[in-house]
């Protein structure tokens, strides 16, 4: 609250700073450039000439050279020159200078320079486990109590039917807490869990070899799996078995308040099915049938899932409009999608990989479409990605090729924003959304499958524009990924981070990033939808966490690290 006039005025003058600073400061990568990856800086000022890469542990200069000429950036109403610095690869420590403005964070050049990030974001997932006590030795400063059991969870009403009235109690243990809160949502569930077993399965070699310090670490199954398992638990708990439909969400009906885990303990619910719910459900779990049933020891498990995945379908296709209505009691997420096309061609795609039948090639014509970015409302590309890595045997030759033109269509625009974009990002204006730095994350996902599937070097070089915008060559300054870069988001909208009475963050979420919807009403020094970014709790539309926003960062790092 203003108190005074005085108080008015410095609270004006500090938002003036704050925006001095952003605008001053040389924008950079705060973590790592690849050696043989293009290598750009972003420098505010339209009146330097030139810049220099300085070696920080020499204090030499390494190269000097011209700016590009200024470029006009639409998301930030920002005028800038672009440093290219791609031709230095010698591993170490530097920062970029140019006259008239602050130097840079410093950054390394090194071939491991993402390995420690794309570990810590994949373990954010096991700090947002339910139903487990964090130790220790596994969670660090960040341990905590078990919280939330799940094993007395009622049906709500709303997904009550004869073989389970309303109050039936049943266990849906595990998973992951979505975001912020502690609930639980098939539908965000269901492009997270498929884009971390995509990324393992595009990457297994790596994957083999990564240990993140989770209690499962020791065991003969790679940790990106056995992290999966843990969601595929739960969600394997949320069909009903007589049948096949998909509870939308596990949840209270309220969010808690601002507590730790095992302090929120009111009642939990599975609230109405939907189709969303189903397909998701169906897609996922037939993928996860395609990539444990390789596992020998997992061999039951991949043909429940698989059974599972039939079975969610169905329902879907005996009800094909069942949107989520959110209850009159109920005040949490919703997920709540009208337009189910991008599901129907993904569980179709993924059940059609699953077990070669011709009845899901047919289901997938019938919805397949063209390709847009990624999201939980929109997974259609997910679709693509899946039938372009593994379909050459499920399709003719033909109807392969159409789709990967198709596909390449698509990704080859978001080349065009990357290459005519003044921060070299492909990020527009009506990419700032809730949930922004997904957006480019999830961009940079599809333009690598479109350089695995081609490898022409432009595709990725605009994932590694959008890599490099979300760890810090942005407008704010700022590397959204909690504990990463010089300057990073200390204070969350995210209950663990804020209860738990450790003044950092856990490390390794990425939080949602800027757009100008300021739905929470919260006190913003940006305009503009590129600065429209506030680290505080308060902000829940630009500073929460989700698992659907890690998930495509881990792919991105796994994949630019694999690509060198």
């Amino acid at each position: 609250m203003v108190t005074s006039l005085a108080a008015y005025s410095t609270g004006q003058e500090v938002q003036k700073n704050e925006l001095q600073t952003r605008a001053e400061t040389i924008k950079v990568n705060q973590i790592a450039y690849l050696p043989s990856f293009q290598k750009i800086a972003v420098v505010p000022s339209t009146h330097a000439n030139a810049f220099s890469i300085i070696n920080v542990d020499t204090g030499a200069s390494v190269i000097t050279k011209d700016l590009y000429k200024p470029n006009y950036w639409e998301p930030a109403h920002q005028a800038v020159k672009v440093a290219d610095f791609s031709e230095i690869s010698t591993p170490g420590t530097y920062k970029v200078t140019a006259e008239g403005t602050a130097d840079s964070p410093k950054f390394t050049i090194s071939s491991n320079g993402f390995l420690s990030l794309h570990d810590s974001v994949l373990k954010a997932y096991y700090f947002n486990r339910a139903s487990i006590e964090l130790k220790p030795e596994f969670a660090s400063d960040w341990h905590r109590p078990l919280g939330h059991p799940d094993n007395q969870v009622l049906v709500h009403h709303s997904a009550a039917n004869k073989q389970r009235p309303e109050g039936t109690v049943i266990a849906s243990q595990k998973g992951w807490y979505d975001a912020g809160d502690y609930n639980k949502y098939v539908v965000n569930s269901g492009i997270s869990t498929y884009t971390l077993l995509q990324a393992y399965q595009d990457f297994d070699e790596f994957y083999a070899t990564r240990h993140g310090g989770i209690p499962e670490s020791n065991n003969s199954t790679p940790d990106i799996l056995d992290e999966v398992m843990w969601n595929l638990s739960w969600l394997e708990s949320m069909q009903d078995p007589s049948d096949g439909g998909v509870y939308h969400k596990l949840t209270t009906k309220r969010f808690s308040g601002k507590v730790m885990p095992h302090e929120a303990t009111a009642q939990r619910y599975v609230v109405q099915k939907s189709t969303g719910a189903a397909l998701n459900y169906a897609a996922v779990m037939a993928k996860a049938s395609r990539v444990y049933q390789s596992f020998p020891t997992f061999t039951s498990m991949a043909k429940r899932y698989r059974q599972a995945a039939i079975r969610a379908f169905e329902w879907a296709l005996l009800n094909p409009y069942v949107i989520y209505q959110q209850p009159s009691d109920i005040h949490t997420g919703q997920y709540d999608d009208d337009d189910f096309t991008g599901e129907f061609a993904w569980a179709a795609a993924e059940l059609l990989l699953l077990t070669k039948e011709k009845k899901y090639l047919d289901k997938f014509n019938q919805f397949v479409a063209s390709p847009t970015v990624p999201s939980w409302q929109d997974t259609m590309a997910l679709s693509y990605i899946s039938i372009l890595v593994n379909g050459q045997t499920v399709l003719s030759t033909k109807d392969y090729e159409t789709l990967k033109a198709r596909f390449l269509a698509f990704t080859n625009n978001i080349i065009e924003s990357h290459e005519t974009s003044a921060y070299r990002t492909a990020m527009l204006v009506d990419d700032f959304v809730w949930g922004s730095n997904s957006v480019a994350m999830n961009k940079a996902m599809v333009v690598i499958q479109a350089y695995r599937l081609t490898g022409d070097k432009r595709y990725l070089n605009a994932a590694v524009g959008l890599i490099d915008y979300v760890l810090g060559k942005n407008p704010t300054n700022y590397s959204y990924v909690t504990g990463f870069g010089s300057k990073s988001p200390m204070d969350p909208h995210h209950r663990q981070s804020y209860a738990d009475s450790v003044e950092k963050p856990i490390p390794g979420f990425l939080v949602g990033g800027p757009h100008a919807g300021k739905q929470d009403n919260c006190n913003y020094t940006g305009v503009q939808p590129a600065d429209t970014y506030l680290d505080d709790w308060c902000s829940y539309a630009t500073n929460e966490v989700t698992i659907n926003w890690n998930a495509p960062l881990v792919y991105v790092l796994a994949a630019l690290h694999n690509s060198q």
